[in-house]
């Protein structure tokens, strides 16, 4: 007859006992992770921290650098526009030079032209006052003529073109001529200097007569180195307002037009005004005689020979018709 087998039991104790020391190993191992797992991120976040501060750094460079090119950047923009702009003035210098060196050119042939001009005008009136020297002022029994100017007068007056062409060329001729005339005169009632204008040479005898002296002749004489008032280097304004202000039937006045240029105004309306103004005595002649001194001063400056014509036409008219002399000078010196 079989033994009959024993029955195992499956939880025993040994069983439970391997059961046991696995679940203690698993803890173990969770707990030995758990305590390297702060190491762990703590070195992680040190090598982190470290990489964030140099690339802080790596920004701050970079943007220092940023500055210095925006910097250069603007003074590349800045100098680049001065360049432009200087290029642009020298452009336009150039295309000045272009021009200038153009008119140069036609110059020669314009001067050329002008020269030979101004040499007909020249000798033109070289003839015109060859032949108006000629001309000898109606005789009369009481004149005295010194150098074919009569010097009857008891009053004079000067008429003088003070433009900038007389003041820069003519005027130490001016002042000789001048005294010229007063030595001719060896005494009047009455003296009076005005500009082409009407300006007075001195306003405190303003639409009076200067007593006639010594000292007032060597007074007119000084003051007139340094005389400038302005003038449209035209005679017209001064003869008419000398005529208009001084002339009476009871005094005999001779009036010196000293000028160079007659550039505006018809001949003949100037003509006519002084006729006007300058009416004749009951003898039939006029009480202000009108003399000229012409100063060669345009024959220098081109474009200007129709002026010297004009003024030396009107001059000779003006003296002619009322009893005076008309002496065109050739010369400065």
């Amino acid at each position: 007859m079989r033994k009959k087998r024993k029955d195992i039991e499956v939880f025993s104790l040994s069983f439970l006992d391997v059961v046991s020391c696995g679940f203690g190993a698993i803890i173990l191992l969770l707990v030995i992770s758990r305590v390297s797992e702060p190491t762990v991120i703590e070195k992680i976040s040190v090598d982190l921290s470290g990489q964030v501060l140099e690339l802080e750094q790596q920004l701050k460079e970079i943007r220092g650098q940023t500055v210095i090119l925006n910097r250069e950047l603007t003074d590349k923009k800045e100098q680049e526009a001065k360049e432009k702009e200087a290029i642009a003035r020298l452009q336009g210098e150039l295309e000045k030079l272009q021009g200038q060196f153009k008119a140069a050119q036609s110059d020669v042939t314009v001067q050329a032209k002008i020269k030979a001009q101004m040499e007909t005008a020249r000798q033109q009136l070289s003839a015109e006052m060859q032949r108006l020297q000629k001309i000898k002022p109606p005789e009369k029994a009481p004149d005295r003529v010194i150098g074919g100017v009569p010097v009857d007068s008891e009053y004079i007056i000067f008429v003088i073109d003070t433009s900038g062409s007389m003041q820069r060329y003519a005027w130490p001729m001016v002042r000789r001529k001048m005294d010229e005339v007063l030595k001719i005169y060896p005494r009047v009632k009455g003296i009076q200097v005005m500009n082409d204008m009407g300006d007075y040479m001195f306003s405190q005898y303003a639409g009076r007569w200067i007593p006639d002296s010594p000292a007032r002749r060597r007074s007119i004489l000084k003051r007139l180195a340094t005389w400038r008032p302005f003038s449209n280097s035209s005679p017209v304004e001064g003869v008419t307002s000398a005529i208009s202000r001084f002339y009476s039937p009871d005094k005999s006045i001779s009036i010196y037009i000293f000028g160079d240029d007659f550039a505006r105004g018809a001949i003949q309306e100037v003509i006519d005004t002084v006729t006007s103004l300058n009416r004749q005595s009951a003898s039939g002649s006029k009480r202000v005689r009108i003399h000229a001194v012409g100063f060669p001063v345009l024959f220098t400056q081109p474009g200007a020979e129709q002026n010297i014509i004009r003024f030396a036409a009107l001059m000779r008219r003006l003296t002619e018709d009322n009893n005076g002399s008309f002496v065109g000078l050739s010369s400065l010196r």
